[in-house]
């Protein structure tokens, strides 16, 4: 047994959210998140010896379903035969919490890795999942790492599709709506029934196909199209300024936090002229009042590269 280390990224809210198919075709809310590699929450975890595995000491101590997730991958180690014992567990990093980036997914991730780490053991994404949908009631699928996309069923910890490969290359000019107040997921309740599974397979289907072709409009227009339909789940007054802000700056649509305050406005991340769009952007989201968070790409790094995000307002036409 040892100290063990576990990390995890955050994402950008959705491209899509809402009702789908299960292969046995029953309803079952599902989404599509939007990738972002910062920030990351980083865990590290420190086994007590004689310790109850129940017993979690967690750093910062408001971090409560970290704490739980913790104690629940204790115990997944037991179930194969691992001696494990209770401890410390300490996360540094991560997103702010009620906005839609994933905050609670990417700590849960990040301690299950940390204490599976300490005990030996390799639990596998689906393991993951299981555990965080137990700690946290509804989870996102940030421990699936490879960069395609998948369509998730949030509330039961599986894939209900691999799409069968990462999003287009997109860049994101983020920004908060509602006055960034955070939002309580849980307590959001939506229709789940074949009515509103008929129109959110349709965004399915067309976001398979957009997929496949590597089409950043396609995306684009699949995920405002999203964006609108939740407006009945969770209503954004500035949903018509942003669509409007990427109508005048060249952006392929918008997406939003469905279950959050984070919205963003989508480029084409291979345009020629990105740079001056996203200028454009930055310009016309301050003078309509929603300052702009971070601007970041959704495509990993090739090797040797690091990603770039920034939460500042500069130009940014040297990125292009």
């Amino acid at each position: 047994m040892i100290t063990g280390t576990g990390r995890a990224a955050c994402h950008h809210g959705e491209i899509v959210q809402g009702v789908f198919l299960d292969r046995r075709g029953r309803p079952r809310r599902g989404l599509v998140t939007l990738p972002m590699a910062d920030p990351v929450t980083e865990a590290v975890f420190t086994p007590r010896p004689g310790t109850p595995a129940h017993r979690m000491e967690v750093h910062p101590p408001g971090r409560v379903k970290a704490a739980r997730a913790a104690a629940l991958a204790a115990t997944e180690c037991a179930a194969r035969r691992v001696p494990v014992c209770g401890g410390t567990l300490r996360l540094r990093g991560g997103a702010p919490a009620g906005l839609g980036l994933g905050s609670s997914t990417s700590d849960v991730t990040a301690a299950v890795r940390a204490v599976c780490a300490a005990f030996g053991v390799d639990p596998g994404p689906a393991t993951v999942a299981r555990i965080a949908v137990s700690a946290e009631g509804a989870s996102d699928p940030l421990m699936w790492e490879g960069g395609r996309a998948l369509l998730f069923a949030q509330r039961e910890g599986r894939v209900l599709e691999d799409l069968g490969a990462p999003l287009p290359p997109l860049a994101v000019v983020g920004c908060l709506t509602g006055g960034g107040a955070p939002v309580n997921t849980l307590a959001l309740r939506a229709r789940v029934d074949r009515a509103e599974a008929a129109v959110h397979e349709r965004l399915r289907a067309g976001l398979r196909a957009a997929v496949a072709a590597g089409d950043a409009a396609e995306v684009g227009r699949i995920s405002t199209e999203s964006a609108v339909l939740n407006q009945r789940v969770l209503p954004k007054p500035e949903l018509g300024t942003l669509q409007g802000v990427a109508r005048l700056c060249g952006a392929v649509g918008v997406q939003v936090a469905h279950s959050g305050n984070v919205a963003g406005v989508l480029f084409d991340a291979r345009a020629d002229d990105l740079g001056a769009r996203i200028d454009t952007a930055l310009e016309r989201l301050r003078g309509a009042g929603l300052t702009p968070t971070r601007v970041f790409p959704t495509s990993p790094p090739n090797p040797g590269e690091t990603t770039w995000t920034t939460t500042c307002a500069r130009p940014l036409a040297d990125r292009t």
